[in-house]
């Protein structure tokens, strides 16, 4: 069946192949140029390898069957002589090159791809970075087509000894002349031939980048090729039209797989048969028979002049068209689809120069090629030559980049938990940025394995802070859930809660079909770990919160989006637990550690534009609407990207604030911690003094969310109104402190604003001011004995200041429970103001009345208040929370103030007294929420009501709960 002897016909040059080489290459700078109609032309590789494969062990059969054995040295002499002069060059041109045309930070990406192609394991480099979720966003390599080159110089290393030791061991027999070489060899290749392919499916199945770039998935192309060279093709009869017919349809299958064939074919895989299968076909139909006959018609085509001198340029033309391509965008940044091919086409002149004073010299030298060694020595030159030149420029780059070590946050302020800077006042503004560029794309949040990659189906367990803790945070979503890993395992060892994390790469929440690019297809290990996710929090322990995330831009499809969340959001809320949805952050499009690395002076070079950064958030949009009960929207956007410019910045207040082209980096994430506190807070899902809602230890008696359409009223089952201008009965005109306004039950003055919030105006008609305050029905929150009570509201002063704002004082109180038998008996049924403020003055204050009307133990009627605290943006229309203690657990019994969950004014039981003390806490009280216009305490601080108060600008209210504890 074989024969062990190359057939004479086989001794001849093959001019239909070189024209081959040329329909490959053109079809890879076809897909490189991106030319229309050509989206499959990466087949052109394949064709390569089947080539490489059919004439390399041809070469060695015919080696062996002339002299018995292979000389190894003589073959990689070669090999060295052929192909590493031409790739060195480009290896040192690009490694000079890319000092000048790129940024330093992609410049040491550049060299460690130098030395990778250099040492010939620039797939395996790639695979490496292709594979890995977290490194994806970083601009394509000048050198990636080198994958290739490495995939054949491994097949070399391999296969030639391969044959030498079949030869070898088959040489006893062939001493005896019996043909043992070709059925051995033919029977080896066919087993790993088979072997391989076997491998190329299960990795395109599982790792498209694997299957792609991977020395044993690619094998069996070269094995292919390596069949045709041992079987006796040239014995086999057949008609002449049978050949043409065989030419054409091996031509055809190229053609129709460089056409047919895009980014969406899975492959290698099954679909990389058709481009092996007719390559393999086309050199089938060009062997010559035992006649002699000459060559068919698409033989003598591809064996014209144009298609054999590109076919002679194509390994050199391969080799430099990419580099030109990559490095003119690194430095002019994206080119046009004509711009492209211009260049494409122009890198035939450095192949031509490369071709003709470097390949063609030191390939035929006879110096060189006398002696294998020296050849030998030409290729390790050609080895070492980049390396140094790829160290030397590195070495250089490193120095300019700075440190790679930990990130050094000295100099930098806190972080601001309100406002629209990122920082609070008092840091250093000036200087370089933190983290350095190095710094930052290695910014990851240190949550080891717990960010599972993509070929992972379910989460391990991953629970950090107290292990022993009741209450917990989990954490849910893909990688732009994960980069809040850091923020909020601080906020739970604040609480002394646990976080546990569950998060995939990739995975968006919703329910919606992706496709993965590591691997390559469907992303159905996303459904299935999701699934897993959703499961595990049915049947485990209840937790405290859900805090949900994911990429914003799985789909641009708003109702199919929608779909999904709610999809993943039904079993969520059925849990019962508080959820909050943490919106997208800005995707800036760019890899910002490299472009910081090239503008270390001009940072905002960096930014990008703000509609793509920002992409409307369908979710986001429908929580506000109160269309998603039971899930709360927080957002940093208005901090990542501030004000309404046109841009979105990269770098604030020195913070580098993405690690690549999508995610923060985690100093960023770390700086932004208080922020994201507040936002907990305001949302109601936390309390700023520790205590949650619902946490271990408490009972929430009370809550009002103010969910509901816009301009409805307040639910009548919590809350009641107070009319007019005093109690019934009057027992105190204007309600005892000289306000002006007439309090109504009006949705002008009392309404839901439909975003989550209660909003209570003051308005102004025909000279007269009217507003609201309403009342909990409940008048029995009380703290138990030996325990504690806590009232909580998160609330926004109105937006207005200066003389606008004379006059306004709005409050958050509760009254003795005993007031509503007849409403007498203040002040010593104990009044808690939790929060007072007026007009506009950049201060909150909290107050303790008991006792009598004039003095006694609260000094009335001023009481035992906090004085101004601080609180210069409370005025500004941001949410901030005011909570009160009353603290039964403690000798002496206590009452505590809290602003944004810093305590700020205490009163103890010993300041007042045990008769007063009891009459003003031991018992039920109600809470009230108004906004009065003028009275004695605005005239007091000398902000009055006058002329110039500006009508109509609300207190928001986001909550009311009250808890208990004990």
């Amino acid at each position: 069946m074989l024969t062990p002897r190359p057939a004479p016909g086989e001794r001849r040059f093959r001019p239909d192949l070189e024209g081959l080489r040329a329909v490959a290459v053109l079809a890879v700078l076809g897909f490189h140029a991106a030319v229309p109609g050509l989206a499959g032309g990466f087949v052109g590789v394949d064709v390569f390898f089947v080539l490489s494969g059919y004439l390399i062990t041809g070469l060695l059969v015919r080696e062996a069957a002339a002299h018995g054995r292979i000389h190894l040295a003589e073959f990689f002499s070669r090999r060295a002589r052929r192909l590493l002069p031409s790739a060195a060059l480009v290896l040192a041109v690009v490694a000079v090159a890319g000092a000048w045309l790129t940024v330093p930070l992609r410049r040491t990406d550049l060299e460690h791809d130098v030395l990778a192609a250099a040492l010939s394991v620039a797939n395996w480099r790639f695979i490496g970075l292709q594979t890995d979720y977290l490194a994806a966003g970083r601009d394509q390599s000048p050198l990636l087509h080198f994958w290739s080159l490495a995939v054949e110089e491994q097949f070399y290393l391999a296969w030639a000894p391969l044959v030498a030791l079949v030869v070898l061991v088959t040489a006893r027999r062939r001493r005896a002349r019996t043909p043992v070489l070709g059925p051995v060899l033919g029977a080896v290749t066919a087993g790993l031939t088979a072997a391989s392919f076997a491998l190329a499916l299960h990795w395109t199945a599982g790792s498209v980048s694997l299957a792609y770039l991977g020395t044993p998935s690619r094998a069996w192309q070269f094995g292919a090729g390596a069949l045709l060279a041992v079987a006796p093709w040239h014995r086999l009869r057949g008609p002449r039209a049978a050949r043409e017919l065989l030419g054409w349809a091996g031509l055809a299958a190229i053609g129709w797989s460089v056409l047919g064939f895009d980014a969406a074919t899975a492959y290698p895989g099954w679909a990389a048969l058709l481009p092996t299968a007719g390559t393999a076909a086309v050199i089938l139909a060009g062997t010559a028979d035992r006649d002699g006959r000459g060559p068919h018609t698409v033989g003598r085509l591809l064996g014209t002049r144009a298609p054999r001198a590109l076919g002679r340029l194509s390994y050199n033309l391969y080799l430099w068209h990419w580099p030109v391509l990559v490095l003119a965008e690194a430095r002019f940044g994206v080119l046009g689809r004509p711009v492209r091919t211009l260049l494409t086409c122009a890198a035939a002149l450095p192949a031509y120069a490369a071709m003709r004073w470097v390949e063609r010299p030191l390939r035929r030298s006879r110096v060189v090629a006398e002696l294998p060694r020296r050849g030998l020595s030409l290729g390790l030159t050609a080895v070492v030559l980049p390396v140094v030149l790829a160290l030397v420029v590195g070495t250089g780059t490193l120095r300019v980049l700075g440190p790679a070590g930990p990130v050094d946050l000295a100099g930098l302020a806190a972080g601001n938990p309100d406002g629209t800077s990122l920082l609070l006042p008092g840091g250093a503004t000036r200087g370089p940025v933190v983290p350095n560029p190095v710094q930052a794309r290695q910014d990851f949040p240190p949550d080891g394995a717990c960010e599972v990659p993509p070929a992972a189906v379910t989460s391990p367990d991953c629970r950090f802070g107290d292990p022993a803790a009741a209450d917990r945070i989990v954490l849910l979503g893909d990688s732009h859930a994960g980069q809040w890993f850091s923020p909020l395992l601080g906020i739970a060892a604040q609480r002394h809660w646990a976080l546990e994390e569950l998060v995939k790469q990739g995975c968006p929440l919703p329910q919606v079909p992706v496709v993965n690019p590591q691997l390559g297809r469907v992303y159905q290990e996303c459904d299935q770990w999701r699934s897993a996710a959703l499961e595990r929090l049915r049947g485990g322990p209840k937790p405290t919160l859900i805090v949900v995330a994911s990429l914003n831009r799985y789909t641009a499809d708003r109702e199919q989006l929608l779909r999904g969340w709610q999809q993943t959001l039904d079993p969520l809320r059925a849990l019962g637990v508080p959820i909050v949805y943490l919106q997208d952050t800005p995707v800036p499009g760019l890899d910002v550690p490299a472009c910081l690395s090239g503008h270390t002076a001009d940072p905002a070079a960096c930014g990008f534009a703000r509609p793509a950064g920002l992409w409307p958030d369908p979710l986001a949009e429908a929580v506000a609407a109160g269309s998603v009960p039971g899930v709360r929207s927080v957002s940093v956007n208005p901090v990542l990207c501030p004000g309404s410019g046109r841009s979105c910045p990269a770098v604030l207040d020195r913070v580098v604030l993405y690690r690549d082209d999508a995610h923060l980096t985690n100093t960023a994430a770390v700086v932004l911690a208080p922020r994201l506190e507040r936002l907990l807070v305001e949302a109601g899902v936390l309390t700023g003094g520790g205590a949650p809602a619902g946490g271990a230890g408490w009972t929430e008696v009370l809550r009002d969310e103010f969910d509901g359409p816009a301009g409805r009223r307040p639910s009548a089952d919590l809350w009641q109104y107070d009319l007019g201008t005093c109690y019934p009965g009057c027992p105190a005109a204007q309600w005892g402190t000289g306000e002006v306004e007439t309090m109504t039950d009006s949705a002008e003055n009392v309404r839901l604003d439909g975003a989550g919030a209660l909003e209570i105006r003051p308005t102004l008609a025909g000279g007269r001011w009217s507003s609201g305050r309403i009342e909990t029905r409940r008048a029995d929150l009380a703290a138990p004995p030996g325990g504690v009570l806590r009232i909580e509201a998160s609330i926004a002063l109105p937006a207005v200041g200066g003389p606008a704002a004379g006059g306004y004082w709005p409050a958050f109180w509760t009254l003795g429970g005993a007031l509503r038998d007849g409403y007498t008996g203040w002040p010593g049924v104990g009044e808690l103001d939790v929060l007072e403020a007026v007009g506009g003055r950049p201060s909150v204050f909290g107050t303790l009345h008991c006792g009598t009307a004039q003095g006694g133990p609260c000094r009335e009627p001023a009481g035992l208040g906090s004085g101004l605290r601080p609180c210069a943006d409370c005025w500004g229309g941001g949410f901030h929370t005011y909570a009160v203690e009353v603290d039964r657990s403690t000798a002496p019994e206590q009452v505590r103030w809290y602003l944004d969950g810093a305590e700020y004014h205490r009163v103890t039981a010993d300041q007042v007294g045990a008769e007063a003390w009891d009459r003003a806490v031991h018992h039920g009280m109600f809470v009230v929420l108004d906004v009065a216009v003028g009275g004695g305490l605005p005239d007091a601080y000398g902000v009055p009501l006058t002329a110039a108060t500006e009508p109509g600008n609300p207190m928001r209210v986001r909550y009311v709960s009250a808890a208990t504890r004990g």
